[in-house]
């Protein structure tokens, strides 16, 4: 296909998307069925224009006039096909399957600098939303906003109950993957550039052998916080897949016990094909769900893994659109649902163990603020120090928080490099 042709196909999905509310993969995928003259190329530099135009939706719509599908696709077209602003008038020729010629405006906002953008402009970020990020980053606001923009690489959790780093890099090696620089137990494969996609690891050999996960390096920094120690009690709350519940199994080196549960029965479905693959063998996954079951468990761990209902705002790299699909209602909600599952782990942890909450937000209210209001109710808890738990759960000095904050830590694409994850431990002073 042509580049006109990709561009119009892009602002056919993006249509999809914003106007008829779609979720952009199924958008794609059902575009891919009804187009399958279409390559796997063309495929994939048209997946690249939908999640670039996604990802800096409010920076190309201020540069171009327009958050209409067709401005978006054409101002992501630079990052996402490697095309000039003149290549980009070229394309849109009117032709067949190509989009038509260039506004005046669509061919001045090709050039556009953005220095005269407001700020939540620049950062990619909806305005409702700023206050929170400054509050959070200061005068690092953009910058983080800016790094939640871009593409995000494809990071990998070694099984050490199946492999060692060595053994999945040398698996890996046509790919780029190197070691990550804070997890000791990950592999990072770098992001895409232009047309490129990231490879279906989850085809790789290595992956259906157990050898590795696929695990973002931040993720895999809260899993080792949450210090899974052999012979533990250990309950992972709401554990959905299992991405967690597989770190904390590999840490624990299959010894002690793990209850997998979630709210969500449905949520729950793969991590039964994970434990086995992973070969996990001291995992029970209880019935999503199921008041009751969770509850006669009693106040008998000596961990219990929070990994909370959140906005997902620190995953806006990998699901561009949710950012835009945020509501005020939405973090309401969220912020209520994190009280009351700190408190069900509250009634969970004995005496002398630890609650670890964990969230992909990069909010204050929904870190922080969740903490000084568990812990108001229930003061037998108290936060430790993050760098004190690094130096005992990884070894070393632990980076700066980014909200600069040490009590918990917040990780950043902008400052570490990992997706945005916020981890506080609390210990339970019985």
């Amino acid at each position: 296909m042509q580049p006109g042709a990709r561009l119009k196909a892009a602002e056919d999905i993006l249509d999809e998307i914003l106007n008829r509310h779609r979720p952009a993969a199924l958008a794609l995928a059902d575009w891919g069925k009804a187009h399958r003259f279409a390559g796997s190329g063309d495929r994939n530099a048209i997946g690249g224009v939908v999640y670039d135009a996604l990802r800096r939706r409010a920076s190309i719509a201020w540069a171009l006039g327009s958050d209409a599908p067709r401005a978006l696709a054409i101002g992501a077209a630079t990052s996402a096909l490697g095309l000039s602003s003149e290549a980009i008038a070229t394309a849109c020729s009117g032709a067949p399957h190509a989009l038509e010629p260039l506004s005046d405006l669509e061919t001045e906002g090709l050039s556009r600098a953005l220095a005269d953008a407001p700020d939540h402009v620049r950062a990619d970020v909806p305005e409702w939303l700023w206050p929170s990020f400054v509050e959070t980053f200061g005068a690092n606001a953009v910058t983080e906003g800016q790094k939640l923009a871009e593409r995000a690489p494809a990071d990998l959790r070694i099984n050490t109950l199946k492999a060692t780093r060595e053994k999945v890099l040398k698996a890996l090696v046509e790919f780029g993957a190197a070691e990550t620089t804070m997890s000791p137990v990950g592999v990072r494969v770098p992001p895409p550039i232009g047309t490129a996609r990231t490879p279906n690891l989850q085809a790789e050999a290595a992956f259906q052998a157990g050898w590795f996960e696929v695990q973002d390096e931040g993720s895999q920094i809260v899993s080792l916080l949450a210090g899974s120690e052999p012979r533990l009690q250990v309950l992972d709350l709401c554990a959905g897949a299992g991405g967690k519940t597989l770190a904390l199994a590999a840490n624990m080196q299959n010894t002690g016990q793990i209850y997998a549960y979630d709210e969500d029965r449905q949520r729950l479905k793969p991590i039964f094909e994970r434990v086995k693959r992973a070969g996990v063998r001291n995992v029970q996954v209880l019935r999503g769900g199921d008041h009751k079951a969770l509850s006669a468990l009693g106040a008998r761990f000596d961990l219990v893994l929070v990994d909370a209902p959140c906005t997902g705002t620190g995953v806006w790299r990998r699901r561009p659109e949710a950012k835009w699909k945020l509501r005020p209602q939405s973090l309401e909600q969220r912020q209520s649902e994190q009280l009351a599952v700190l408190k069900t782990a509250g009634s969970l942890v004995k005496p002398g163990g630890r609650i670890v909450y964990v969230t992909c937000s990069l909010l204050p209210e929904e870190n922080g603020g969740r903490i000084a209001a568990f812990i108001a109710g229930a003061p037998e808890f108290r936060i430790e120090p993050y760098a004190d738990v690094w130096r005992a759960r990884i070894g070393g000095e632990a980076p700066r928080s980014a909200d600069g904050r040490d009590d918990g830590l917040l990780l950043t694409p902008g400052s570490h490099g990992t997706d945005g994850f916020y981890c506080a431990t609390l210990q339970h002073g019985g």
